[in-house]
């Protein structure tokens, strides 16, 4: 028997822990088991992987991880009292370690050995500092299933020439292949935020950049799209404007938006060079 069919329900956990979700901390908590199953699917097969989770709150999801083959799960949580109830799942398997700390101060690389992926329905309001900070170290991971608001799986995921297109979704598919996988309805969470949210999957591409290119990517594409309705040539004008895009073979008067993945690969390792 699955170990999640034998717990109590997280609504109870919850009550227990005093767990009410917390709008500084991003939180909005899954309960439906049918539903964080599906999630679980979507990276495919776990069996041997090392999985780090980010925000767990009550365990919805850790139990769903549970109930795969992964061969270790470190969840990370910043909230005391969800630490104390993901901490009785621990003493429950020993593959479930609890890591007491803010992501975004930590090098998750360091908390699972390879071959390691990230699962996580992650708070709100660090979701998008979070993924830039691991796709710095993409070549270290697996794979990400990552559970962000809808607004921001469509920034990720966005073609060339569309209204979400943008910094966040070159930098992601630069890295990345970027798949939308699920749209999840706000009733599934409790509380339920005001907006839908959507499971995304980024599978790391085989070569990646090295760190100084990535950086240059960063400036790159925050000079571009600092202000996206200006032609190429005077948003781009502290990094060599219309040389640089010369250079590139891209017109002056493109606006970035209008550029795909490959086209600011091809403008950054210029920059990168000199």
């Amino acid at each position: 028997m699955a170990l999640s069919a034998t717990l109590p329900p997280l609504r109870e956990v919850i009550a227990r822990h005093g767990l009410d979700a917390r709008r500084k901390l991003g939180q909005h908590f899954l309960l439906d088991a049918n539903l964080v199953a599906r999630i679980v699917r979507q990276p495919g097969e776990l069996t041997g992987r090392h999985v780090v989770e980010v925000g767990p709150g009550p365990g919805g999801l850790t139990r769903a991880l549970l109930d795969t083959d992964a061969a270790s799960i470190a969840a990370v949580e910043v909230d005391p009292r969800a630490i104390e109830a993901i901490g009785e799942l621990s003493a429950l398997d020993a593959r479930l370690g609890v890591v007491a700390g803010d992501a975004l101060a930590l090098d998750l690389t360091t908390l699972v050995p390879a071959p390691r992926q990230i699962v996580a329905n992650l708070p709100y309001n660090i979701a998008s500092p979070l993924l830039v900070g691991w796709l710095r170290q993409a070549a270290q991971w697996e794979r990400f299933t990552l559970m962000f608001q809808e607004e921001v799986g469509d920034r990720i995921c966005a073609a060339p020439d569309t209204e979400a297109y943008g910094r966040l979704g070159v930098l992601a598919q630069w890295i990345c292949t970027a798949e939308f996988r699920m749209r999840i309805p706000p009733a599934a969470f409790v509380p339920p935020p005001k907006v839908w949210s959507a499971v995304v999957v980024l599978t790391p591409r085989p070569e990646q950049p090295d760190p100084g290119l990535f950086k240059t990517m960063e400036r790159l594409t925050a000079a571009a799209f600092g202000q996206r309705r200006k032609m190429l040539r005077g948003s781009l004008k502290p990094l060599g404007g219309e040389a640089l895009l010369e250079r590139a073979g891209i017109a002056p008067e493109r606006r970035a938006e209008t550029l795909s993945v490959a086209e600011f690969d091809r403008l950054a390792r210029l920059l990168h060079g000199g």
